[in-house]
């Protein structure tokens, strides 16, 4: 079994820098502030988003969590987003998703000012991503590149294979680690012998959202294992596939009926060299890269 790579306190290490970080500004009388957007009653998503506001109140930063009902317009929401664009006091916007399907997501995303878009979603992020240039850069990818580069992983002329390709996660994923000077591939569905591909990483990252599709003989011996998948599996049978024996994931799932997996069988950590579990990897980097790109968002805005 490889050397896991505890995301978990690199976390808590970089939510340390950011209340720093958020003291010096207080001494310029500039406190960043997260306006968060919660569209009707998604109970997960209700989690993630007081989450977010509670760590915002633990690191000194200031938030307001905004949640209109379920039948919003998609013009009130812009109204809505216009509306904290134009705030002195708001720094960072996050639109939680998923949005209501009646809602236009994509026009929403686009009509938060990049400038506060936390989230590194918006077009132009993503064009100052891919030019290199100063970007809020997505939080899941950039937390990904923390856990490299303070486990002491290289990165520079490593051969490093994405399998998923959304804006979200894979793309930026790969333009974070080309600017690191790692060698890429991105694979997807299409990719012919996925395996042989896969075989080749020094540095595998799997965010392709399907439970445990990256297995032993897909993973170079050695190789350090970036799970960015996080499935919620209620199935007895499928249970068996990933964990039997496992005493401690028994014990949760007969207690809960589900328990959560990544997108790599629990087997190929065995050939890993070092890698993320999931819960635990890169999961809690998502909410500590949102608070520092909020505090990024402040001093770029006012061009620290």
């Amino acid at each position: 079994m490889g050397k896991i790579l505890d995301g978990a306190s690199i976390a808590t290490e970089i939510k340390k820098e950011v209340a720093e970080e958020v003291k010096l500004l207080a001494e310029k009388g500039i406190r960043p502030g997260l306006a968060a957007v919660l569209v009707g009653n998604v109970a997960a998503s209700e989690i993630y988003v007081r989450s977010k506001v509670k760590t915002c109140a633990e690191l000194g930063l200031f938030s307001e969590m905004l949640t209109p009902p379920e039948s919003i317009t998609t013009a009130e929401m812009l109204a809505l987003v216009t509306a904290l664009n134009a705030r002195e006091d708001i720094d960072g916007i996050l639109l939680q998703l998923p949005l209501p399907a009646h809602v236009d997501a994509k026009l929403l995303l686009d009509a938060v000012s990049p400038e506060k878009d936390v989230d590194g979603f918006h077009p132009v992020n993503a064009g100052r991503l891919q030019a290199g240039r100063p970007a809020l850069a997505p939080c899941t990818p950039a937390g990904v590149i923390e856990i490299l580069k303070r486990s002491g992983i290289p990165i520079a002329g490593q051969r490093a294979v994405i399998v998923g390709r959304s804006d979200i996660v894979g793309k930026p994923a790969a333009m974070l680690l080309l600017h690191e000077n790692a060698t890429i591939t991105i694979c997807h569905s299409k990719t012919r012998d996925l395996a042989a591909v896969t075989r080749e990483a020094d540095i595998l990252i799997a965010a392709i959202g399907r439970p445990g599709f990256i297995t032993p003989e897909m993973v170079k011996p050695g190789a350090t294992v970036i799970d960015v998948g996080i499935n919620r599996i209620t199935d007895r049978a499928e249970f068996e596939k990933f964990f039997a024996g496992d005493a401690k994931r028994e014990e949760t799932f007969s207690k809960r009926g589900s328990t959560i997996v990544g997108d790599v069988h629990p087997k190929a950590f065995e050939v890993a060299g070092a890698y993320t579990p999931v819960p635990g990897g890169v999961g809690p980097l998502t909410i500590a890269m949102l608070m520092s790109n909020t505090v990024r968002a402040a001093r770029m805005r006012r061009g620290l």
